[in-house]
């Protein structure tokens, strides 16, 4: 065959060819059902950004035809990824007609593999003039774990020769088993660290009281611990408060140290400690104050108090410790501390950051400011130890899996990632969510997505040092849209949410390197599938070991609320997300008030509260038939309670509990959809009356102490 794309057909039809060539889909489902479909101006606009120019016929016409011949244009795709033991895996390859070929793997452990391989063309097409053959190369099945490299080579009479490298993953076919999931059911606390102060925070939740509230809950009987994204934001105030809008998904985020735990703090000479004392007392004034949180004051104190201390020379051996750091997070961490430098103090909008990493304005840079990149590569070492010894203490706190991170969707167009990361990412687009039931205008989150072509040609490097990253000190992760491993909705800048499209990824390389990162690091993987998505994504998730989450409000069969014995075996299963107020508060319908309030409902208030009423309503008279709940005038507790009781007779392996329905609180702490409009991610943790509860406080708490109870006999 010859590769031809045009013809005759129309400039839709053209753009519906190339968009399926680039995995984009020109239609979707739309929040009341019908097909939608995307406009032609959308699809140039998205196309366009994937380096494949739509504007015209003639671009059409010239991108068609170079999305069609560049398959056969490259030797080896740039990435493989195949699963353990699988008898089939096979890898494309072509090359010009009438080649001898040899194949072989050179593997992450040292060593190489030579693949038996006897070429059967499958395919030919003539390309640039020359005829190309393609045929399958059948992968060795007892391939070990890891990450290698595939190499071709092919030659003969009259030919010069090609030689080709891939980088071969080999991911487990399914993520084995963490702690007690596969022996037995078990639940865990979820938590705002941010929000959960001690007496010693610095006005916000920290890496230190993320030790203590382990060790606390441990006690209870948790057997993990569910926290927000750590994520690192900005390095110098002001700072983003949403922890789902990071400047980097790779490194964390400098407001969670303990500035007291830090070893060199005892070294400081007198002058210099009683100054961070005195920063100190400052912030541990407002620890109890029920006002919104502050991260601004409070990592600008920190800030102040840390320099000093990383003047403090360090002993021969913490010296070691950090240079090991250092090298072992290479040109990552190089890169993002001369951000976070530069961020410090130029402006988001200067135009030297449209230079890039690579620019001789970044260069000089680099060397003007190498102390105070070593500064924020220091940061980054203290939070990695912080954050180990609050592992540690999770599990000597009797934590089966321990502390379970979470994963955001993606990261802030002006942030570390969007700048050192950009060949991989899209800047032109913007992620989102099409509208649905509960969000019926759609979401922009106005994050950057990854460039699928990008990922695969660059190996998925990017992605699997995020991910280990994250896993090094950690008993699981929740993947935050996981749905968005498989597509995601696309949107133009400056368009409307509804106005995007879906953009396929390749799954199985996604999902697949997950599963081997979570599976070398021993952590369970939890992604929350919640949304629109295709009926088959979910047993494919399943199939890799890959745990669900199941949310009671959102759970209906077509007869009304679905029962306990229904619930997926392979999901985390709670009763409310941070996007929802806790259960006391959505008991009460403050979750359609505050919408309503907000001007974020399609239909009217009074409407939409008789549809949640009647919703709640058909859940509790569930939880009521299974005797659950006797009382028809039971209090707030007894019910948040029975919902408990509830959720615990469900299959599924792991029962979240919110640290904020232990506690009696009622505030939403994010209302999607909206920025300034509501305080979002700025609610610290609080009892039914409003007054702050500080992490030494839940021990002695009669709220907190019953529920745990509860869950404990539950899941006996």
């Amino acid at each position: 065959m010859t590769v031809d794309s045009a013809g005759t057909a129309s400039e839709r039809e053209l753009l519906e060819r190339l968009a399926a060539a680039k995995h984009i889909a020109v239609s979707f489902t739309g929040w009341d059902g019908s097909p939608q479909q995307v406009s032609d101006e959308t699809l140039r606009i998205i196309l366009t950004s994937r380096g494949a120019p739509a504007g015209s016929r003639p671009e059409l016409e010239a991108s068609l035809e170079q999305a069609l011949a560049d398959p056969w244009r490259q030797v080896l795709p740039p990435t493989v990824v195949a699963r353990e033991g699988s008898p089939s895996a096979s890898v494309p390859v072509c090359f010009p007609a009438g080649m001898s070929t040899r194949a072989w793997i050179e593997l992450e452990q040292g060593g190489t593999i030579d693949v038996p391989w006897a070429p059967q063309p499958e395919e030919s097409a003539v390309v640039d003039g020359v005829e190309h053959q393609r045929s399958q190369l059948v992968l060795p099945p007892d391939l070990p774990l890891g990450w290698h490299l595939l190499q071709v080579e092919a030659g003969g009479a009259g030919h010069s020769g090609v030689r080709a490298q891939a980088v071969l993953a080999v991911t487990p076919d399914r993520l084995g088993p963490v702690g007690k999931i596969g022996r037995a059911r078990t639940w865990g606390m979820m938590a705002q660290l941010y929000s959960t102060r001690s007496a010693r925070s610095w006005g916000i939740g920290d890496l230190s009281d993320l030790a203590d509230l382990s060790a606390v809950c441990g006690e209870a009987g948790s057997d993990f611990m569910l926290i927000n994204p750590l994520h690192a934001a900005e390095s110098a105030p002001p700072v983003e408060d949403s922890p789902y809008l990071p400047a980097t998904r790779r490194f964390f985020n400098p407001l969670y140290i303990r500035v007291e735990a830090i070893p060199e703090y005892s070294y400081l000479p007198p002058e210099q400690r009683a100054r961070v004392e005195h920063l100190a007392a400052g912030q541990q004034a407002v620890n109890r104050d029920a006002g919104l949180l502050d991260r601004n004051t409070a990592f600008a104190a920190k800030l102040q108090a840390l320099r000093p201390i990383f003047e403090v020379p360090r002993s021969p051996s913490r010296e070691q410790q950090y240079q090991a750091f250092v090298e072992g997070e290479g040109e990552g961490l190089e890169s993002f501390a001369l951000w976070s430098a530069l961020a410090a103090t130029l402006p988001a909008d200067a135009p030297q950051w449209a230079e890039g990493l690579d620019s001789g304005f970044a260069r000089s840079k680099a060397m003007e400011l190498a102390g105070d990149i070593s500064f924020y590569k220091w940061l980054q070492w203290i939070c990695d130890e912080q954050l180990e010894t609050a592992q540690r203490a999770a599990r000597q706190a009797g934590m089966g899996i321990g502390i379970v991170h979470d994963l955001a969707v993606g990261v802030h167009p002006g942030g570390a990632d969007a700048w050192t990361l950009r060949d991989v990412l899209v800047p032109e687009v913007s992620v989102g969510a099409p509208p649905d039931m509960f969000n019926q205008r759609g979401q922009d989150w106005s994050q950057p997505p990854w460039d699928p072509d990008q990922l695969a040609q660059t190996g998925y490097g990017a992605y699997r040092d995020m991910l280990r990253t994250i896993l090094r000190h950690a008993g699981g992760v929740r993947v935050d849209h996981i749905l968005g491993l498989f597509r995601l909705w696309w949107i133009p800048r400056g368009e409307a949410p509804d106005k995007g499209a879906y953009v396929y990824y390749d799954h199985e390389a996604l999902v697949g390197i997950l599963a081997l990162e979570a599976q070398r690091a021993g952590a369970v993987v939890v992604g929350e599938d919640l949304g629109v998505f295709e009926p088959w994504v979910q047993d494919y998730l399943a199939e890799r070991g890959i745990l669900g989450t199941a949310i009671l409000w959102f759970e209906h069969t077509g007869q009304g609320p679905r029962p306990p014995e229904e619930y997926r075996p392979g999901a985390l299963t709670t009763i409310g997300t941070h996007d929802l107020p806790p259960a006391a508060g959505y008991l009460a319908g403050e979750h359609v008030t505050l919408r309503g309030s907000l001007g974020l409902l399609n239909r009217p208030v009074e409407e939409e509260r008789e549809l949640d009423e009647a919703a709640r309503a058909a859940i509790l008279e569930l939880v009521r038939s299974q005797g659950l709940l006797t009382a028809e005038e039971a209090s707030e507790a007894e019910t948040v309670e029975a919902l408990h009781r509830f959720i615990s007779r469900t299959p599924s392996v792991l029962i979240g509990v919110g640290l904020v329905d232990a506690v009696g609180e009622r505030r939403t702490q994010n209302q999607p959809g909206t920025s300034t409009e509501y305080p979002n991610w700025r609610i610290p943790l609080a009892g039914p009356d409003g007054t702050p509860i500080l992490v030494e406080e839940l021990a002695t708490n009669q709220r907190f102490q019953s529920l745990a109870r509860i869950m404990n006999e539950s899941l006996r």
